[in-house]
């Protein structure tokens, strides 16, 4: 160390203190033993509802005519007060997929739908939220932004039991 230069001996010490704080800074951002993430994501408020495809057709088709402005507004999505998951239950692939109306709507916009659940799958929040019950990025048929700070995700899926 004769020869070290003079910050040398100052890095060690840097390397010790990063290293002492990383658990703290791991342990402030997620606490592992929290069961809050299946409720709650990044303080949105997650909440699942079941109903049938039919119920829904109007509004699930209305939103994937959307998909293509839909899909700017989940990139920039950072934060939510409520993320609602519907479950298509009849539309899930264990019974047959969605009905014709549906699966015809999103054949038409194919390579949007496709896009949107990208977007998805690269938005930590919305992702979460759809993975905290057990939805696919595949299954999702649209989104419907109904006010600020609220989104609706249509799923072709059962919720978990």
């Amino acid at each position: 160390m004769a020869n070290a230069p003079p910050f040398a001996k100052w890095s060690s010490v840097v390397v010790a203190t990063v290293l002492m704080a990383v658990p703290y800074a791991v342990s402030a951002a997620q606490p592992l033993d929290s069961n809050k993430p299946a409720t709650a994501i990044v303080d949105s408020d997650i909440r699942q509802e079941e109903t049938l495809s039919r119920t829904e057709a109007g509004k699930v088709i209305t939103a994937i005519d959307r998909t293509r402005e839909n899909i700017g507004t989940v990139r920039k999505t950072t934060k939510l007060d409520t993320v609602d998951i519907v479950f298509l239950t009849d539309a899930a692939r264990s019974e047959g997929g969605p009905p014709p109306a549906i699966e015809n709507k999103v054949k038409q916009h194919k390579d949007d739908v496709a896009e949107l659940r990208q977007e998805i799958e690269a938005n930590a929040l919305l992702f979460n939220a759809i993975d905290s019950r057990r939805v696919q990025a595949e299954d999702v048929l649209a989104v419907e932004f109904d006010n600020p700070g609220r989104i609706v995700i249509y799923a072709a899926a059962k919720p978990p039991k």
